[in-house]
């Protein structure tokens, strides 16, 4: 089978310390957990950013601190986060793409997320899609609800995306499309064929949705943003142990771990 490449979430936008003490939330914390999560079989981080004070930011100066301290730290890829939080104005999270990491987050539309509303309008979505195009920036196109598949190809349609596609299937999001083994089998069956696609759990639905998307020749996402359990009354110590776990399945399942080279080529990023 083919090579299944793994994503650390390493911090997210909800969580704090409070929550789990082990959640990165400083640059020097965030760095520290890519090199773990890296070390344990992972080829991208996926980086959301914190103030002082824990709370989700999009500051450029930040974004720069903390990508230039992961790209010291190990050489995985980096996917930085433009859904940066719920309360933060979408143009200041459209300026993160100017960091021009390898990778960034494409959210096609706004949704109902848990308590709150993540709003992703049509025309900021368009001008962030043409701009990460500009930049050379790959977009990571998150799906948590079906018909956001639709609009994704709408974009592509109209010349914002370049293939090969690159999509996260978002599952168990309160507002988004539940962790159900049905609701991924037919969102899979439905992605454009020569797509690169990944599975996302959310909570207790990570591992056996992870595992299910694995065993699909898929690739799959872990980390801290998805659950801070490693089981039930058992929180993760820290990003690797949770990617490690993910490792071990895809090897068990002869899904060899891609390297950040190999992961690199079947995500179709551009050269740094």
């Amino acid at each position: 089978m083919s090579t299944a490449v793994l994503t650390a979430a390493l911090t997210g936008p909800i969580a704090t310390k409070a929550d789990n003490p082990a959640l990165p939330t400083s640059p020097e914390e965030i760095a520290a957990a890519a090199r773990e999560a890296h070390e344990a079989g992972a080829a991208v981080v996926h980086v959301h950013l914190r103030d002082a004070e824990q709370r989700p930011t999009a500051d450029l100066d930040v974004a720069r601190r903390v990508v230039g301290l992961i790209e010291e730290a190990c050489p995985a890829l980096v996917q930085l986060s433009t859904g940066v939080g719920l309360s933060v104005d979408y143009d200041d999270r459209m300026q993160l793409v100017e960091v021009r990491p390898r990778m960034a987050t494409l959210n096609v539309c706004t949704m109902s997320f848990g308590a709150g509303e993540f709003r992703n309008p049509p025309d900021g979505v368009r001008r962030l899609a043409y701009r990460m195009g500009e930049l050379g920036v790959k977009p990571e196109l998150e799906l948590y609800d079906s018909g956001h598949l639709e609009v994704a190809m709408a974009l592509h349609a109209e010349g914002l995306l370049v293939e090969p596609l690159q999509f996260s299937l978002v599952l168990g999001v309160v507002g988004g499309m539940a962790a159900t083994p049905a609701n991924l089998v037919s969102l899979v069956s439905r992605i454009p064929a020569g797509s690169v696609w990944q599975v996302i759990g959310i909570g207790r639905a990570n591992l056996p949705m992870t595992t299910i998307g694995l065993a699909m020749s898929g690739n799959a996402r872990t980390g801290m943003e998805d659950t801070l359990m490693v089981r039930r009354g058992q929180p993760a110590r820290s990003n690797g142990e949770l990617v490690a776990r993910l490792a071990e399945i895809a090897t068990a399942i002869e899904r060899p771990v891609a390297r950040v080279e190999d992961a690199a080529a079947m995500l179709g990023l551009a050269a740094p």
